[in-house]
């Protein structure tokens, strides 16, 4: 007997933000899973801003979604029925077929892009979509990895109060970092600094934002840790010490630019102040994840690291929880729960 599956899909590209209009729900009949198959019942999805990339309609380092056919994003979900020696009834899963409530597919083509089982007694389930998933090896490869950061220094992270840039800041400051957060709420920098951040900036707010950042740190920043871009990149750059090193993560406030926006126009500094700067794609650093984990376990069992969640609930409401990554109206993880 065959199950039914709501999904999202993408009806149309969008042109700047996107917009409801651009979603559209539709409904499959999934078969239960044959054999070297399984069937999972996804209890939750992720939507994460390198997504808004993949509605244009053209290849970057990924492919774009296709219109009228269920979009794709990282989800944990409980298998429910099996045709794999490997994977029981029972187990839980996480892959990247989100954006729907149900599927059946081989093991050997969920291998090929992600398929991982996973505990849920050792973490929450929705946790391996955030600090235990992509965005803590996100923030952990771009802290260390890219960005070199040494314990001790003094970081600066953009963002700060996101998926991504919530980690940062805590694993930053688990390591005897002065940390400075940039994030666009009052709310948000309360949250922030009640986790350990020294300074954190409400950027909407502030007059100038170089002048804040040299008031919180006035011998400057070794790191920035990029998340934003524009008028963050140029107050990091006119803050950044001798030597200083910027992982570039992304750049959300470009995302849904709909003509070429000038860059800061301090970019001389890179050069007199002798400054690195690498943008970074997570899965590059895939062999990282044993020593991530390491990391993280006791720093999550010591309080020192915490997973701050914003949830959605309802496949009918995952473009609702897109939306909401480039609103600001969110903190840390944007998680939609689907059961």
């Amino acid at each position: 007997m065959s199950l039914i599956s709501k999904n999202m899909c993408m009806k149309s590209y969008p042109k700047g933000t996107p917009t409801p209009d651009n979603f559209t729900m539709t409904t499959t009949d999934v078969a239960p899973a044959g054999d070297g198959e399984i069937t999972v019942r996804n209890h939750w999805m992720s939507v994460d801003p390198y997504m808004r990339g993949r509605m244009s309609g053209i290849r970057t380092y990924i492919d774009p979604f296709q219109l009228g056919e269920p979009m794709e994003g990282g989800a944990v979900g409980e298998i429910i029925h099996s045709g794999h020696p490997d994977y029981a009834v029972g187990d839980w899963v996480m892959t990247m077929l989100g954006w729907r409530e149900i599927f059946t597919a081989s093991v050997d083509s969920l291998k090929k892009i992600m398929l991982q089982k996973v505990d849920i007694n050792l973490l929450p389930a929705q946790n391996y979509l955030g600090v235990g998933g992509m965005p803590g090896l996100t923030a952990y490869a771009g802290l260390y990895k890219v960005a070199g950061f040494k314990p001790g220094e003094t970081v600066l992270v953009s963002g700060a109060a996101g998926a991504v840039g919530s980690i940062v800041c805590q694993l930053a400051k688990a390591d005897g970092a002065t940390v400075v957060g940039l994030a666009g709420s009052d709310e948000k920098c309360k949250w922030l600094e009640s986790h350990g951040v020294d300074t954190a900036i409400n950027y909407k707010t502030c007059e100038n934002l170089t002048k804040a950042l040299q008031k919180a740190a006035p011998r400057g920043f070794d790191v920035y840790f990029e998340n934003v871009g524009g008028d963050m990149l140029k107050a990091a750059l006119d803050t950044m010490k001798m030597f200083g090193r910027i992982a570039a993560c992304g750049m959300i406030s470009q995302y849904n630019n709909e003509k070429p926006v000038p860059g800061p126009d301090n970019l001389v500094m890179i050069v007199g102040k002798s400054l690195k700067i690498q943008g970074f794609i997570v899965s590059n650093y895939a062999q990282y994840v044993p020593e991530y984990l390491m990391k993280l376990g006791p720093l999550m069992a010591s309080g020192q690291l915490v997973q701050q969640e914003t949830v959605e609930q309802g496949i009918e409401n995952a473009g609702t929880a897109f939306l909401r990554l480039f609103s600001g109206d969110k903190q840390g993880k944007m998680l939609v729960k689907l059961t």
